[in-house]
C-alpha cells in the first residue's frame, strides 16, 4: 500500500511518520545532521526500509528559513523603493525594542542602506503624480547591475493598490540581468502597510536562493534511492511540492513548528475534544500553540528572528528551551538555562558524542527519569557522565547535584509556561478552559509541571508523542493561498462584486489535486480609521453590509465595545485545501493500566513523567489522558 511520509528535521533528532494506505503508522528517529539536513532526511527513509515505488508521497518540514534569518546567512539582496521612502527597514513601525531597556537594538535589517536603490516614481490617494519612465527604470537597472546581487526586491508604494511600476521596473530589471530573480512585493503580499509588505518582500528574497538550492539538494538525493520529490510544509498548515515551495520561501519560515500543530489537532479531534494549549519540546527549543475547535488558530503573520513576515501562520511561540539548552552560571553567579543549546553534535554530555555542558536532558537523567539503556535514534544514554556534568555545575553553585537539575528543569518549565500564557492569556484564552497536549521527546516530561504552573486539571499525551510533527506533515493536505487588496467600505462592496473576487480568488490560488478540494476565505475587517484589522470568515454568498454586522459582533466579543463608524474592508484571502490523509490511532495495548504519580512511564518514543497528584489513563485512540488524582 502506497505511504504517506512525514519527515520533521529537528535540532536533535529527525523524526519519519510513515502512514500506510490503511491508515495505520510507522515510525522511525534518526540523528539530525546540522551541517546538511538532506543527509538525515535520507537517513531516516534508509532507516523505514521501504523501497521508493512504495512511497506515493514525502512531505517535509524544514528549518532552512529559520536558520537563514536567525543566523544571518541568506543571499545578497539589492531592494529598489521608492524615493524618499527608502529607510523603510530601518525604520521599521518606530517602536523600541524594549521599552524601558535603551540598551536594547533592534536585529538589523536584511539588506543594508547601501544596497537600497531610490526610485523616482510616487502615487498618492489622488493617483499617480511621479510616474515611473523607461529612461528611470534603465538608470535603476544599471545601478542595481552595479551591487551584484543574488537577488532583487522591487518595493515601492502603494504597490497593493496599482502594481504597474513594480511590474515594468521588474521587466526591465530582468532584461538586464537575465540571471538573477526578481521579487515584487505586490506578488508577495498584495496588502496595505508598506513597512510590512516590503519586509515581507525582502525575507522572500533572502531566503529563496538558499531554499531553492536546499530544495533541489533534495530532491536529487531522494531520487537517487528512488524516492518521490519531497512536498513541503508552509507556515500555515498545508503542504506544497518543492517547486512551489522554492518560489514562496517565506511562506516556509515556521514550517516544522506547524507540522506539529496539525498533528496535535487530528489526535484532539479523534479524542473528542476541541481546545488545547500545545507544546512541543525538543532538543533545541519548545514550540507553544493553541487549538480552538478542533483547528489549530492561524493568525495573518508575525515575526521570525525580529523579521516581520506578514503572511498567514499557524500560531507557534518558540523558546530556547529544549532538551539540548545548557545549563550556565551567569556573571552574577546565577543559575541559566539557554538560549545556547548542544543540539545533535555534540549533544547532551550524557549521549557521548563530545558534549561537556550540562543540558535539560542531562538534568533529567540525573533525577532518574531517562533511565533506558538506549533511546531511539540509537543514542546510547551515559547516566554516569550526565551526572558528573550536574555535580560539577552544583559544585560551582555551592549545592547539591539533586537540587541543581531540579532547577535547571524548574528554569525551563518557567520559559516554556510563559510562552504558553503568551498563546492564550494575550489572546483572551483562559489556560484552565484547555487541555495540554505535550509532545515531542520532552513534552510528557514537563507535562505536569507546565500544567501545575497553568492551573491546567488536564493533559493529553498523543501516540506517537515522540514524532507527532512528523505525523502532522504525513497527514497535512495540499494547500494553495492567493490574496487581494479591497480597500473599500463595506457598504459599497455588492453580493456580485463580493462573489466574483472571491470566486477568482480560487483560481488564482490554483488546484491542489483533488476533486473534494475545500476553500476559506477570510476577509481582514476594521473600523475606519483604525490602524488594524480583524481576520474574518467569509463566504462568497455574503457582501458587505452583512459582513459589516458580523465584524462588529466579533468587535464587541474581541474587545466588548464597538464604534459608530464605517466598516472597511481592507483585504481577503482564500485558502483551498484538499483532504487530509486519513490516520488510524492504535487501541492501548492491554498492558496498559491507569498509572498514579509520582511515576516515571516509558513511552515506544518518549518518557512520561506522572507527578504527585495525577493519574494517568490510557485513550482508546492511544496516548494517555493525564487528570488531576
Amino acid at each position: 500500500m502506497s505511504l504517506s511520509v512525514g519527515i520533521d528535521v529537528g535540532g536533535t533528532f529527525t523524526d519519519l511518520v510513515a502512514v500506510r494506505g490503511d491508515g495505520f503508522v510507522d515510525t522511525r528517529k534518526v540523528l539530525s545532521t546540522p551541517s546538511d539536513q538532506s543527509q538525515g532526511v535520507a537517513a531516516a527513509l534508509e532507516a523505514l526500509g521501504a523501497g521508493g515505488p512504495a512511497i506515493g508521497r514525502v512531505a517535509h518540514g524544514t528549518t532552512v528559513v529559520t536558520n537563514l534569518l536567525l543566523e544571518r546567512r541568506g543571499a545578497r539582496v539589492v531592494l529598489c523603493a521608492t524615493e524618499h521612502a527608502t529607510d523603510l527597514l530601518e525604520l521599521r513601525r518606530q517602536e523600541r525594542a524594549s521599552l524601558y531597556d535603551l540598551t536594547k537594538q533592534h536585529p538589523s535589517a536584511l539588506v543594508p542602506p547601501e544596497r537600497v536603490i531610490a526610485v523616482r516614481e510616487r502615487r498618492t490617494p489622488d493617483g499617480v503624480r511621479t510616474p515611473l519612465l523607461d529612461v528611470e527604470a534603465h538608470r535603476v537597472a544599471d545601478a542595481v547591475a552595479a551591487l551584484h546581487p543574488e537577488i532583487v526586491v522591487v518595493g515601492l508604494l502603494h504597490a497593493y493598490e496599482d502594481a504597474s511600476a513594480e511590474q515594468m521596473l521588474a521587466g526591465v530589471l530582468r532584461q538586464r540581468l537575465p540571471d538573477v530573480p526578481v521579487v515584487c512585493s505586490s506578488e508577495v503580499l498584495p496588502e496595505i502597510r508598506e513597512y510590512e509588505r516590503t519586509a515581507t518582500a525582502v525575507a522572500e528574497g533572502y531566503s529563496r536562493p538558499r531554499v531553492a538550492t536546499y530544495l533541489e539538494h533534495l530532491s536529487s538525493r531522494l531520487a537517487v534511492g528512488g524516492y518521490p520529490a519531497p512536498n513541503v510544509m508552509t507556515s500555515g498548515g498545508g503542504m506544497r511540492t518543492a517547486m512551489e515551495a522554492s518560489h514562496t520561501a517565506a511562506a516556509l519560515a515556521l514550517s516544522g513548528p506547524a507540522g506539529g500543530v496539525v498533528g496535535a489537532a487530528a489526535v484532539l479531534r479523534a479524542a473528542g475534544m476541541q481546545r488545547a494549549l500545545t507544546i512541543d519540546i525538543g532538543g533545541t527549543s519548545a514550540d507553544a500553540g493553541l487549538i480552538l475547535d478542533g483547528d489549530p488558530l492561524v493568525e495573518p503573520g508575525g515575526s521570525v528572528a525580529g523579521v516581520p513576515i506578514a503572511l498567514p501562520r499557524v500560531l507557534v511561540e518558540t523558546v530556547s528551551a529544549g532538551g539540548g539548552s545548557i545549563a550556565w552560571i551567569d556573571d552574577g553567579g546565577a543559575l541559566r538555562v539557554g538560549p545556547r543549546s548542544a543540539g545533535a553534535v555534540p549533544g547532551p554530555v550524557a549521549f557521548g558524542r563530545g558534549g561537556t555542558l550540562p543540558t535539560v536532558t542531562d538534568a533529567h537523567i540525573a533525577l532518574g527519569r531517562l533511565d533506558a539503556a538506549q533511546l531511539s535514534g540509537g543514542v546510547r544514554i551515559n547516566a554516569d557522565a550526565a551526572r558528573a556534568a550536574i555535580a560539577d555545575l552544583a559544585n560551582r553553585l555551592g549545592t547539591d547535584a539533586t537540587r541543581t537539575a531540579a532547577a535547571i528543569i524548574a528554569i525551563a518549565d518557567a520559559e516554556m509556561a510563559r510562552a504558553l500564557r503568551r498563546v492564550s492569556v494575550e489572546r483572551g484564552i483562559d489556560p484552565r478552559s484547555c487541555a495540554l497536549l505535550a509532545f515531542g521527546g520532552g513534552g510528557p516530561l514537563h507535562a505536569c509541571a507546565l500544567a501545575d504552573l497553568l492551573g491546567m486539571r488536564t493533559i493529553i499525551v498523543p501516540p506517537h508523542a515522540g514524532v507527532l510533527s512528523a505525523l502532522g506533515l504525513a497527514i497535512a493536505p495540499e494547500r494553495r493561498e492567493a490574496a487581494a487588496s479591497v480597500m473599500r467600505a463595506a457598504r459599497d462592496v455588492t453580493a456580485q462584486a463580493w462573489r466574483t473576487l472571491l470566486e477568482g480568488l480560487v483560481g488564482e490560488a490554483g488546484p491542489v489535486g483533488s476533486s473534494e478540494a475545500r476553500s476559506h476565505w477570510t476577509a481582514r475587517v476594521r473600523y475606519a480609521g483604525q490602524g488594524h484589522e480583524l481576520d474574518l470568515v467569509c463566504a462568497p454568498e455574503d457582501d458587505g453590509p452583512a459582513m459589516a454586522d458580523r465584524f462588529s459582533a466579533l468587535h464587541q466579543a474581541r474587545y466588548g465595545f464597538t464604534l459608530d463608524r464605517p466598516v472597511e474592508i481592507v483585504a481577503v484571502r482564500v485558502a483551498v485545501s484538499g483532504i487530509p490523509v486519513p490516520v488510524r490511532f492504535a487501541p492501548p495495548a492491554p498492558s496498559q493500566q491507569d498509572t498514579r504519580g509520582p511515576s516515571v512511564v516509558t513511552l515506544s518514543d518518549a518518557t512520561m513523567v506522572v507527578a504527585d497528584d495525577w493519574i494517568a489513563r490510557p485513550l482508546s485512540v492511544g496516548g494517555w489522558l493525564l487528570e488531576r488524582a
